[in-house]
């Protein structure tokens, strides 16, 4: 049985500002995405795309994320809390993101820059969805640091105890995301996007893929207490996926007749 490390979630303290661990992560994504970014567009250059579009992605996206995950979180995990108690959705020092809103306001953050630089939607988004894994992953490994969204009790030989939720030992399904959502999903998209895709391909397969992942994995997590199992006995996570799949699938069936 393991035992998690129990991390401090503050990874330098200045004085009175802390700098923790999970702020770090969110910068190693980004920071990521900059790096992987301007690699694509050197080893695949597209006329009209430069090094100034690579950094107003990652402006739009960094908002995106921020304002999209607050968001998502607030609407379809506690919109009743904060109905009640609107000027909460400003504590972010609080904590409470979700990713599917961080996803949608990604995706509303590229809608608008594509429609600014005069760009269609489906290639920059087809770019911009190989870029997004491995700050996924540092994600999960924040929530690792953090001992938080911990895993159902289990009896596999690396269940660990997570002394902040009690004594049982549980799957440490912070690690499974990190190794689906991060690794293999960025090496699936990175493989395929290697070739020319038909527009909307790219993408589609991160939305099936993603949806498919984290649908799988919500099996190992425990849910959010305020919410528990709802209808069939899914996760908030798990119906939030279903539709992710159902577009992705949509996405890659265009592309088909598209002959890509």
């Amino acid at each position: 049985m393991l035992i998690h490390p129990g991390f401090d979630p503050v990874a330098i303290q200045l004085g009175p500002v802390a700098v923790r661990w999970y702020g770090l992560m969110y910068l190693l994504g980004f920071g990521l995405f900059f790096l992987l970014g301007r690699h694509r567009l050197k080893a695949r250059p597209v006329a009209g795309w430069d090094a100034r579009l690579l950094d107003d992605l990652l402006f739009y996206g960094v908002l995106g994320v921020v304002l999209g995950g607050r968001l998502g979180y607030v609407l379809f995990y506690k919109f009743g809390d904060y109905l009640r108690e609107p000027l909460k959705v400003f504590y972010v020092w609080e904590g409470g993101m979700s990713f599917h809103g961080g996803l949608l306001g990604v995706i509303v953050a590229v809608a608008i820059l594509a429609r600014s630089r005069r760009i269609r939607f489906l290639p920059l988004s087809d770019f911009v969805a190989p870029l997004i894994p491995l700050g996924l992953g540092a994600g999960r490994i924040g929530n690792f640091i953090n001992g938080e969204l911990w895993g159902r009790p289990a009896t596999v030989p690396w269940a660990m105890v997570f002394p902040q939720a009690d004594a049982t030992p549980r799957h440490p399904s912070q690690l499974y995301e990190f190794a689906l959502e991060g690794v293999l999903l960025f090496a699936i998209l990175w493989w395929f996007s290697a070739k020319p895709r038909a527009a909307g391909a790219v993408s589609g397969l991160f939305l099936v893929c993603y949806g498919a992942f984290r649908f799988l994995v919500e099996f190992t997590r425990e849910p959010d207490s305020f919410l528990g199992f709802l209808a069939l006995g899914l996760t908030m996570g798990q119906w939030l996926s279903v539709p992710m799949v159902a577009i992705g699938l949509g996405l890659l069936w265009r592309a088909r007749q598209a002959g890509g």
